[in-house]
Order: structure tokens, then C-alpha cells, then sequence
């Protein structure tokens, strides 16, 4: 066993894990952060990525002990009571069907966003690259993020 201590979604967590323990499974099983979706375990879909120190990374690929001493930041810790502009965005362009793979695009949306405050269309399709969606056609999407980014310049995010 290895001891891991972890800041998730704001609130530092300290645990003993198996050290092959991957990220997501703690997540999900130890602390109960079940919106971090499984969809692959290859790293091909993106259904689990989260923030860690502010970057996208695929917690199915991740191992809990490698997260030890950092920051992750899952779908549930991302608005802090509220929507995230992200997260809004995605409501209001009608961003989703089945809901899946959208946690994902969620959070590699925001890491994209914080790296690139105006991506074009082309940047946003190649930011989200890693996140599969089976059912939206990527449409909504790519303008949802589109959205985020003019609403954040707008407020000074």
C-alpha cells in the first residue's frame, strides 16, 4: 500500500491506495467523485479527464499515487456551487445528448480555455481531440466553447 495525499476539488484528501491504483478509481471509489466518467481505460475517449495542477489529463491513465501531492480538480469541484462559464455555455447551446462524454469535454474545455482565451474553430476541434462523442456531431460543441470564451472576455475571466 502507498499513502497519497491529494487536494481534490478544493478539500485535501490523505489515503492509503494500492499503488496501481488509477486515479479515476480512487476518484470514483474512495471518494466518491462519480461524475469523473470510465468510457475506454485506453486513453481514446476522454470521458474521464480531469485538472490536475489546471491541465487536462485522462485520470484512466493516471495513477492515484502519481496525483500524490497535487491538485485535481473533477466536473463536481469545477463551478463551486454554480455553473462554470464552461458549463453554462454547454447548457445553453444544447451541448450534449446521452451526457457522457461531456464531463470530459467539459474539463479539456476549461484547461483549452486557460491556455487559449480565443481559440478559433480550428483550435477548439484540436484542443478537444482526445474527447470522443458518439452523438452530437461535435456542432454544439465546438460553439459552446466558442461561447465560454466570448462570455469570459466579456466579464474578465
Amino acid at each position: 500500500m502507498a499513502r497519497v495525499s491529494v487536494t481534490v476539488d478544493g478539500t485535501r484528501y490523505s489515503d492509503e491506495v494500492e499503488p496501481r491504483t488509477l486515479l479515476v478509481q480512487y476518484l470514483r471509489d474512495t471518494l466518491g467523485k462519480t461524475g469523473t466518467l470510465v468510457g475506454c481505460d485506453t486513453t481514446n475517449c476522454g470521458a474521464c479527464t480531469v485538472l490536475m495542477d489546471g491541465r487536462s489529463v485522462k485520470s484512466c491513465t493516471v495513477l492515484a499515487v502519481q496525483a500524490d501531492g497535487h491538485e485535481v480538480t473533477t466536473i463536481e469541484g469545477l463551478g463551486n456551487g454554480e455553473l462554470h462559464p464552461v458549463q453554462q455555455a454547454f447548457h445553453e447551446c444544447h451541448a450534449l445528448q446521452c451526457g457522457y462524454c461531456t464531463p470530459g469535454m467539459i474539463m479539456s474545455s476549461v484547461d483549452l480555455l486557460s491556455r487559449n482565451p480565443h481559440p478559433d474553430e480550428q483550435q477548439i476541434r484540436e484542443g478537444l481531440e482526445g474527447n470522443l462523442c458518439r452523438c452530437t456531431g461535435y456542432q454544439n460543441i465546438v460553439a459552446a466553447v466558442r461561447q465560454a470564451a466570448e462570455t469570459s472576455a466579456e466579464v474578465g475571466a
